[in-house]
């Protein structure tokens, strides 16, 4: 579904890069305004202009569910817990456990007092 969306997204851009292209240009920003070209009239003015807005609408359209559909099946995941298959950070201290109640403030508390009761040997105070 989503190889379908972008194919079609991709589509619409060119397009619309086209359509801008063919545009007339009105102030002649570069000195290439005016002129005539093949493109001249005014009746296709009007069709490149709905043209572009059609395309444009289409654009973010296509965009916005694009954004959707890839955070659709996104689960959430806690950033404090650690994955099993991680090895022991060194000093040989216990990877700290997601908390099961509580907050981020409970865990680093828990984790403060399990160094403050079991010193390894020469440590630097802690600020509080």
């Amino acid at each position: 579904m989503q190889t379908v969306v972008i194919v079609i997204h991709l589509m619409i851009v060119a397009v619309l890069i086209g359509a801008v292209l063919l545009q007339k240009s009105e102030g002649g920003g570069l000195g290439m305004g005016g002129g005539a070209g093949f493109m001249s009239s005014r009746g296709t003015a009007n069709l490149l202009t709905r043209m572009t807005a059609i395309l444009a609408v289409g654009f973010f359209i296509t965009s916005l569910f694009l954004s959707w559909l890839a955070g659709y099946d996104r689960k959430p995941s806690s950033i404090i817990g650690s994955p099993a298959s991680q090895s022991q950070p060194a000093g040989g201290a216990a990877p700290v456990q997601p908390p099961t109640s509580g907050g981020v403030l409970d865990t680093l508390k828990k984790v403060c007092a399990q160094k403050q009761s079991a010193p390894t040997g020469p440590q630097a105070p802690l600020s509080q």
